[in-house]
């Protein structure tokens, strides 16, 4: 029997982990039980799942939901909670894995906390390892949690890795997102909703944003190199539209491992559950004869510069990897609330980096050494960006009065 926790459990991660469960459950290939579903503030599904999956303990992050979820929730033997304490204290009830799928550096802390309990950490959210890499890596490690990916390309690159130190480079594929032929002009105008369409995945607004900007591919680029211990100049990116090969990892002899599968978060999450052994899905097999071809190109730079300030981000290290995560949450909330351009978004990861990275700016530390200087860098920033967009608009409204 294996005990699973699962952090953000209505977003599109963990109702797919909760699939995959549910699946293995009734195929008979393992028996995973649910000690706790954590989320923010979807009520309405956390309390379906806590009725179809009768975990120990349910807890949100919206403290309003309290008195609905302990109604709906009274004739079982379920606890509820509501508020930061009460997740954190959730985080910390020993079980075999924990999902770790809440979006964004919000995601960090309970990651944190969870790594102390020894349990297999299955890294969904890609922002706490962005902005707090090495010292997750080494906290896990202290207290003997292994980091397992979920993101497919790392996920990919993990199961690609044969154990030798003869890599030679790795290769992330990105889809290239809903503006992968859009013009500039196309870009600079469009609306939250075309850039929340993804044309491969079903993901949640933050990551379908980041797809868009492609920052998700300057995220995922910093969190390879976290993760697998590889500097960026041996990290490639190359745009494939069918998001079928998810990673490759090239070696010395010229020999080239990828991993493939048709574009579904429930295999990878699969493996993270079962590794070293498989757990079946209900995944859509590949067929190469249906697809007929795959298409690869180099991602363009002009139009999408969020690449190259990763790999500037992450060469200053974790301080710089902390800004480009904490200013591109931001700027990506104020898009979303219709305060700032889409373009604007890198634009204000770009004058963030350049500001924070300036060895005169007293307001940073000159390096990342702990958890609360994180916290706090992410928080100066985001004023930054803040102020950053209200100098923008207040600059525009004076042009159009004058």
């Amino acid at each position: 029997m294996m005990r699973v926790s699962i952090l953000g459990s209505t977003g599109s991660i963990g109702v797919s982990t909760l699939d995959v469960i549910d699946h293995v459950n009734a195929v008979g290939a393992a028996e995973i039980q649910i000690e706790a579903l954590i989320a923010g503030s979807n009520c309405d599904l956390i309390i379906e799942q806590a009725l179809k999956f009768r975990p120990k303990i349910v807890v949100l992050e919206d403290e309003t939901c309290l008195d609905r979820l302990a109604s709906a929730l009274r004739d079982t033997e379920i606890e509820c909670a509501v508020g930061h304490t009460a997740i954190m204290e959730a985080v910390s009830r020993p079980v075999d894995k924990v999902m770790a799928a809440i979006s964004g550096t919000a995601g960090l802390l309970p990651t944190w906390a969870a790594a102390e309990t020894g349990a297999d950490i299955l890294l969904a959210n890609k922002e706490a390892m962005v902005c707090a890499g090495p010292l997750l890596k080494t906290h896990a490690k202290a207290h003997g949690a292994d980091i397992i990916p979920v993101d497919s390309e790392h996920n990919a690159i993990f199961q690609c890795l044969d154990g030798s130190k003869a890599v030679e480079s790795i290769t992330l594929t990105a889809s290239g997102g809903p503006f992968r032929r859009a013009s500039l002009e196309a870009m600079r105008s469009a609306s939250a909703s075309k850039a929340l369409a993804h044309p491969n995945w079903a993901m949640g607004a933050k990551n379908s944003l980041d797809s868009a900007t492609m920052m998700n591919k300057g995220l995922e680029l910093i969190e390879a190199v976290y993760l697998f211990d590889i500097p960026q100049t041996k990290i490639d990116v190359v745009v494939h539209p069918q998001s079928i090969l998810h990673s490759m990892v090239s070696y010395m002899d010229g020999s080239c491992i990828a991993q493939m599968g048709c574009p579904d978060m429930r295999t990878p999450i699969a493996y993270t559950l079962s590794e070293p052994a498989r757990f079946p899905t209900e995944v859509k097999r590949l067929s190469l004869t249906e697809l007929s071809q795959l298409d690869f190109e180099e991602p363009d730079h002009a139009r999408f510069p969020a690449l190259n300030l990763a790999r500037q981000a992450v060469d200053a290290g974790m301080l710089g990897s902390c800004v480009f995560n904490a200013a591109n949450e931001a700027a990506g909330e104020a898009f979303l609330r219709g305060e700032c351009g889409f373009l604007d978004i890198t634009r204000h990861v770009d004058i963030s980096l350049s500001k924070a990275l300036d060895r005169q700016n007293s307001e940073m530390p000159h390096q990342i050494a702990s958890v609360d200087d994180v916290m706090r860098v992410t928080d100066t920033i985001r004023t930054w960006v803040a102020l950053q967009i209200n100098q923008d608009t207040g600059s525009s409204l004076n042009v159009a009065h004058s």
